[in-house]
């Protein structure tokens, strides 16, 4: 059974950073693709970052040069480092995992088979 079980949330000030982890269980974070995605109130799922079996990484526009996504294989856990922070960052934060794996991270959440429960960020002005 798939368990993703994120951390690492919280509120911070505008400018701030904050490290989300994904702790796997039942699926081996270097083994297919993973993701991170988020919602805020009234909007929908958007892909955030994704890496995939082979390390290629994507990451949505608005995050470019401020989040990275990462994995630590021998913990079998996710990452995303999360700099310079903004107001609009505000989400709840979702871990997900794919059945497959591709070329490049796919950062639709149809893509995603398993998720996490999520943690919540909150960025303040």
């Amino acid at each position: 059974q798939v368990q993703l079980v994120e951390s690492g949330g919280g509120s911070v000030q505008a400018g701030g950073s904050l490290r989300l982890s994904c702790a796997a269980s039942g699926y081996t974070v270097s083994g297919l693709c993973m993701g991170w995605f988020r919602q805020a109130p009234g909007k929908e799922r958007e892909g955030v970052a994704g890496i995939t079996r082979g390390g290629n990484t994507r990451y949505e526009d608005s995050v470019k040069g401020r989040f990275t996504v990462s994995r630590d294989n021998a913990k079998n856990t996710l990452y995303l480092q999360m700099n310079s922070l903004k107001p609009e960052d505000s989400a709840m934060y979702y871990c997900a995992a794919a059945g497959r794996d591709w070329y490049y991270a796919r950062l639709t959440h149809y893509d995603y088979n398993y998720w996490g429960q999520g943690t919540q960020v909150t960025v303040s002005s």
